[in-house]
Formats: C-alpha cells, structure tokens, sequence
C-alpha cells in the first residue's frame, strides 16, 4: 500500500522537474533555429542551479562563438561543471580542448584523461579519440592519464 506521503513525495519532485526540462527543451528548440540568444537565456539560470546539460551546452555556445564571442577558456569553465556530474559530452570536450590547445596548452595526458573518463561514462566516440591519442604517447604518459583518471574518480564519485 502506498502512502499519501508517497505519493505526494512523487508529484513534487515531478513537478520540480518538469519546468527544467521544459526549459532546457526551449533553449534546444531556439539552439536548433539558430537563435542562440534565447537559447542562452533558457538555459543560463539552469546551469547556474547545477544542470550538467544546461552547463555542457552553454560551454558549446562560448565555444563556437554562437551569438557570444568565441571563448575558449569560458567553454572550459562551463565543461568543467558539467564534467563534473559526469557529463560525458563535456568530459569529451574536455579533452578535445586539450589534445588540440583550445583556451589552454596541449596535455596529451590531460586529454587522454578526459577521453577515458567520457568513455568510461558511455561517450561512443572517447575510445576512439583516447586510443587514436595514445599512438602518440609514451607509455609512461598513459599510465599518468589512468592515474589521473583514477583519482578523480576518487574525488567525483
């Protein structure tokens, strides 16, 4: 039997959810049409409340210079939280920004890092990218990346 303070436990969090997923859904609509100001504005106030998807896109916007100028270091930033919660796309990103220098100095580890740990959280394309990646590294580079991996694991869980 299912109490009432079950059930209204529910409807709450049902309906605390659902206007942040309406809002990042609108600022994916105005992203999709090309007006990046509205997508912006939908989601800023979410990636400021914690929303990895909301964080993940708004670093896209600053990295491709959509309607705000290009911004590698604030694309950066903006991955970095969403990272974080374990957004893979961002974790990804991440190491696209290092393995090519956007907004920061190439760290074939760093990059290896993040490639492993988007993998890791079901990126389909990290693998590639990180295994690609390491023909051009050291052994010992390698195994720093899985160690940096490993500890931050240990300090995301």
């Amino acid at each position: 039997m299912i109490s009432r303070y079950s059930i209204a436990l529910l409807l709450s969090i049902i309906s605390l959810a659902a206007p942040a997923w309406a809002d990042y859904q609108a600022g994916l609509d105005a992203n999709t049409r090309g007006d990046y100001a509205t997508a912006l504005r939908e989601w800023r106030p979410l990636a400021e409340q914690g929303d990895a998807r909301a964080q993940f896109s708004i670093g896209l916007l600053h990295e491709n210079g959509d309607d705000v100028p290009r911004d590698y270091t604030k694309a950066r930033q903006w991955y970095e939280k969403a990272a974080a919660q374990k957004e893979n796309r961002a974790q990804f990103y991440l190491g696209m920004q290092y393995a090519f220098g956007q907004g920061t100095p190439v760290d074939l580890v760093q990059a290896h890092m993040w490639y492993n740990l988007a993998a890791g959280n079901g990126h389909v394309g990290a693998a590639v990218y990180r295994d690609d990646l390491a023909k051009q590294m050291t052994p010992a580079q390698i195994a720093e990346a899985h160690k940096r991996a490993r500890e931050w694991k240990l300090k995301n869980p």
